[in-house]
């Protein structure tokens, strides 16, 4: 009889936890109302499309279990999607946001509602238009807070703070692609440019805190083609989750972002009363490229108290080119162990790749100036794939429906040809093979719930720079990063199994690696690509679609009735038409 009570305890425990959860959980709802607005960050007005008339655009708050619900109102004079980077979208791939990955645009004039649930998440990430170089302009921060009652792994703080990196140019988001060079005309935090910046000496982003009292920073890096560094003068601060994963407390004086990346951070307000600048400094890993004086943007902290006539302290930034310090940061975070929603690292591997990826070139069209090397033009790879985006209609929908004509699952788990990938020399026919990339739209298939490593190595065949390369719908173990040539015996002895950190973002060392691994349990079409802008026109990008499971529950839902559409062909779009081709 003990054991029936004790047993009929944990039933009604495990009811009232169940009923608990579905309580605490809501549905929350915004609107988007995307439009053309006026801006002047600097000296000259300047028109960008943003969401609700703010740059950046409005912080989303959700708890963990909630359901959000946002009606995206297009009145912009460009096409939109809106990516929710870092959400896992489970059994709700259709609401990734993947501009012809997942979806059609949302065309001017017309609008879409994103729904999903936010599942086994909680942290910042941040939302974005996934159409080229919208970006820059159209973002905010998602934050994601326990369920109700559920405390944070670490002491509350007492009070939260989004700030959100960003990258401003003064001219037409649209042109950014032509420029040579993703050279920026300034930096901004939450919109503010601060007083190193002409027209902007007197708008600063400033935080104001009591002495002795613990903030908990939201940072964002929206930042569209630049790692930050970011630094607070005399303060150090405690970062305890990056991409919405709690991690084990690291305590350090200066943090980098990669653009996409998002870091949880507690700062204790423990100095003198006075006024603090906060600053950010870009990350210019191309090695042998020059690096530009550039001056950091500042925001500040203010302590309750402090006379308006007092001078802030200095942050000492690094130096631009800092490599070291961007690498030791990225390198010592590692996971909370135990911690909510912590899972341990899956040993038995599924499917192993090993992805080169970097610069290279594309012939110049005929009659044309181009300024990549050799007078061409400049292409991106992944194992000498050069990504092509469809234009006809998403792959998803073409994966769905059985369009054929749109991609090929052809991508391969090696490149085509093994060298020395951080000392290339162009020799041979083979290596002008590698220089010049293929240009496919193919993707790689994975079984339902497959476990996966990538090795991804950086190449030098341009010039190596750290990659930001983030991956839809997933979360991965980072099991080890290092510098030259993976060597599959020696570097695998040092991969962390016990505690690595998960994330959507990593940056790949310039001239090195990183191993990741992660399991395929989301059917659908997941985007991989790297994170800067400039970058999505090169085609440093790929696709994996995750196959069905054996269940309707672990199947690809069939799509919105309301999906923008990219054609008015009614064919296209039959749930009942299969093996059509559009490869014309």
């Amino acid at each position: 009889m003990p054991r029936l009570h004790h047993y009929l305890s944990n039933q009604a425990f495990l009811v009232l936890l169940l009923f608990s959860s579905i309580a605490s959980a809501a549905v929350v709802e915004h609107v988007l109302h995307i439009q053309d607005v006026v801006v002047k960050p600097l000296c000259k007005e300047q028109i960008i499309p943003a969401a609700n008339g703010s740059l950046p655009g409005p912080t989303i708050n959700v708890r963990e279990g909630d359901t959000l619900v946002v009606n995206v109102i297009n009145n912009s004079t460009y096409n939109v999607t809106i990516h929710w980077h870092g959400v896992f979208q489970l059994k709700s791939v259709w609401m990734d946001g993947a501009n012809m990955i997942t979806q059609c645009p949302i065309q001017p004039g017309y609008n879409f509602t994103y729904q999903f649930d936010i599942t086994g998440q909680e942290g910042t990430l941040l939302w974005h238009a996934h159409v080229v170089n919208l970006r820059a302009t159209l973002h905010g921060a998602l934050v994601i807070r326990p369920r109700s009652g559920r405390p944070y792994p670490f002491p509350k703080p007492y009070k939260e703070v989004p700030i959100v990196f960003q990258q401003w140019w003064d001219t037409d988001v649209r042109l950014l692609q032509l420029r040579p060079a993703p050279v920026s005309d300034a930096y901004l935090i939450n919109g503010l440019a601060g007083d190193t910046y002409p027209c902007s000496e007197n708008r600063m982003f400033n935080v104001k805190v009591v002495q002795g009292k613990t903030y908990l920073l939201r940072i964002v890096n929206a930042a569209l083609n630049t790692h930050l560094f970011f630094k607070i003068a005399n303060h150090n601060v405690t970062v305890v989750a990056v991409d919405a994963v709690y991690s084990t407390p690291y305590l350090t004086d200066v943090m980098i972002l990669t653009p996409g990346q998002t870091v949880d951070a507690l700062l204790t307000a423990d100095q003198a009363i006075g006024k603090y600048y906060m600053a950010t400094l870009p990350y210019i890993s191309a090695i042998g490229i020059p690096t530009p004086d550039i001056k950091p943007t500042r925001g500040l902290i203010v302590y309750q108290g402090a006379t308006s006539s007092s001078s802030p302290a200095e942050p000492l930034m690094p130096v631009p080119n800092d490599m070291s310090t961007a690498h030791r940061f990225s390198s010592n975070i590692t996971s909370l162990v135990g911690g909510p929603h912590w899972t341990p690292v899956p040993r038995h591997v599924d499917e192993k790749m090993f992805i080169t990826m970097g610069l290279g070139l594309d012939p110049c069209p005929a009659g044309t100036k181009c300024i990549g090397p050799l007078g061409q033009r400049y292409a991106g790879s992944l194992n000498n794939r050069t990504f092509m985006i469809p234009e006809r209609i998403s792959m998803q929908e073409a994966y769905f429906y059985n369009i054929s004509g749109i991609y090929t699952d052809d991508f391969p788990n090696q490149p085509p040809l093994k060298f020395d990938y951080t000392k290339f020399e162009q020799r041979t026919n083979n290596d002008m093979k590698m220089m010049f990339p293929e240009r496919k739209t193919s993707v790689k298939k994975i079984r339902f719930n497959s476990t996966v490593e990538i090795v991804l190595q950086n190449t030098a065949i341009i010039s190596p720079e750290s990659h930001p390369m983030h991956l839809h719908g997933f979360n991965f173990y980072v099991l080890g990063y290092g510098f030259g040539n993976y060597d599959p015996i020696r570097d695998a002895r040092k991969l962390n199994l016990f505690n690595p950190q998960m994330h959507n973002t990593v940056g790949v060392p310039p001239g090195g690696w990183v191993v990741l691994r992660f399991i395929a349990n989301n059917p659908g079409v997941w985007l991989f690509h790297c994170h800067m802008d400039a970058h999505l026109p090169y085609g440093i990008m790929s696709a994996f679609i995750v196959q069905n499971g054996p269940t309707p529950e672990t199947s690809l839902p069939s799509p919105p009735s309301n999906l923008p559409q990219c054609t008015r062909d009614p064919t296209i779009y039959d749930s009942r038409t299969t093996n059509i081709d559009l490869s014309y």
